[in-house]
């Protein structure tokens, strides 16, 4: 009975050390969460100051005015005073795509950083033989060679393995579910940081176009005030409602179709990573279970013998 209580009660350090990153772990991951807030926040404001910029001493400067008069018509050609006859939307609808691109370029650099160095067919190829060869050390130096968070979620479940190898206490469907569970808990800790950002890409699709369409009747309420004056209406004021009215769709559309396009292009990498975090994390259990079922069985075998 004392060796027995020794067997059960030795592997319990070994079992607890891993769990002590955790908390560090969801702290780093609250601190990025915070620090990613705080860039989207500054890329946003940043946008603005640019686009007010922009609008009021380019695209607005006189020259592309007829008479070097922004009140007046843009010069023939001249696509620069065209967007600026758009009105106080323009603005907005140019913060919007900024921050489209900002951002579309802010998560195809995090997502292609999370594949790693090399092809993630490659990676999770390797490690299904290196598991196959029961070789979980080379495994996990193929893991370090990767690096990424679809390695850092592999990593974690092979150091789980190794651990409920050397675990006596604990029958094997409780090792599988031990490790199922590490597999579980590093996903979740990686997935946001690759989803982070994409609310915001979603929203500006969403609401682009709305704003585009709030440009278009200020244009058009411009336009038929313009033919409601007495007399003979003012042909300056008609022609600069129908522009504000056309250039505000325009760009409401076509920020709205980028945004749309980014957004589904990246929840596809993302997916893309998640199944191979999947086909990694299935071969790493089934490995496991079936070792373990070898042993079981040798290990009745000797007893009968």
């Amino acid at each position: 009975m004392e060796q027995k209580n020794a067997l059960n009660t030795s592997p319990r350090p070994a079992a607890s050390a891993p769990l002590t990153p955790v908390p560090s772990s969801k702290n780093a991951d609250a601190q990025s969460s915070g620090g990613a807030s705080l860039f989207s926040v500054l890329v946003i404001i940043l946008a603005f100051v640019v686009s007010i910029i922009v609008y009021k001493f380019v695209l607005g400067d006189p020259s592309h005015f007829q008479g070097n008069d922004s009140k007046n018509n843009p010069n023939p050609g001249d696509y620069l005073g065209i967007v600026y006859k758009g009105g106080v939307i323009v603005p907005i609808l140019m913060t919007m795509l900024l921050c489209v691109i900002t951002f579309s370029i802010e998560r195809l650099l995090t997502i292609s950083k999370a594949k790693g160095s090399k092809s993630i067919e490659a990676f999770v190829r390797t490690v299904r033989q290196r598991l196959n060869q029961n070789d979980v050390n080379g495994a996990i130096a193929a893991c370090d060679q990767q690096k990424g968070s679809v390695a850092n979620v592999v990593r974690a479940g092979l150091n789980k393995y190794q651990e409920m190898t050397r675990e006596r206490g604990m029958n094997t469907d409780q090792k599988v579910l031990a490790i199922q569970k590490e597999i579980e808990e590093s996903t979740a800790l990686e997935l946001p940081m690759l989803e982070k950002n994409l609310v915001i890409i979603s929203t500006l699709a969403s609401i682009a176009t709305l704003v585009g369409l709030l440009g278009t009747v200020f244009g058009m309420i411009n336009a038929f005030a313009a033919l409601a004056q007495a007399g003979t209406p003012d042909a300056v004021a008609l022609a600069n409602g129908i522009s504000e009215a056309l250039i505000n769709t325009a760009l409401g559309i076509g920020t709205s179709a980028l945004a749309i396009v980014a957004y589904n292009y990246f929840t596809s990498k993302i997916d893309e990573l998640t199944y191979s975090i999947d086909e990694a994390g299935f071969s790493i259990i089934q490995t496991f279970a079936a070792q373990n079922q070898n042993q079981t069985q040798s290990a009745a075998t000797t007893q009968v013998v």
